[in-house]
């Protein structure tokens, strides 16, 4: 069997309380969530605002974010930084803070278990919805969020990502 990369930092609990960063890509990069509209904000043109791409979901992107914001309502523990739907896939930053939960009972759910739950649900809605041949690319990237510069940095890269579109490395015409 051929070895494969680890994914994850070895020997750290990604269930403990902290910050992380996650990409989740579209199987095969299929753009399938909607397309980056690059004509502008649809705002009043004699306005003279810049005209900043911005991504434009489909049915099947409406339903990627409803289910991330499913995670925020499900589990009490989790809070939702800053997440956006490119056509095809997924940024986001994730907060696990097991404070907020005063119920010891409560098993935390690793970031893994996490977006496996996002992953599976997402998944089951968008093939109801009628794309039978959805699937996500196996595992996710992530990165453990360390301090303020770096969490601005990625919160910066996520919000501008539609901006970036044209030359982002999972840009697919």
């Amino acid at each position: 069997m051929k070895n494969r990369k680890r994914n994850r930092m070895l020997g750290y609990d990604y269930s403990q309380n902290n910050l992380y960063f996650v990409t989740i890509c579209v199987q095969d990069r299929k753009c399938c969530f909607g397309n980056v509209n690059t004509a502008g904000t649809g705002r009043d043109l004699s306005v003279h605002e810049p005209m900043n791409p911005y991504m434009e979901w489909n049915e099947y992107g409406s339903i990627a974010q409803k289910q991330w914001n499913w995670l925020d309502n499900q589990y009490a523990y989790v809070i939702l930084h800053s997440f956006i739907v490119m056509p095809n896939h997924v940024h986001a930053i994730l907060e696990i803070d097991s404070n907020l939960i005063s119920d010891c009972e409560i098993k935390i759910k690793s970031v893994s278990e996490l977006i496996g739950a996002y992953k599976t649900t997402s998944s089951k809605q968008i093939h109801l919805a009628g794309l039978s041949d959805f699937a996500w690319q196996r595992s996710f990237h992530d990165h453990i969020i360390r301090n303020d510069g770096s969490y601005e940095r990625i919160y910066n890269y996520i919000e501008t990502n539609p901006e970036r579109w044209n030359t982002d490395a999972l840009f697919e015409k």
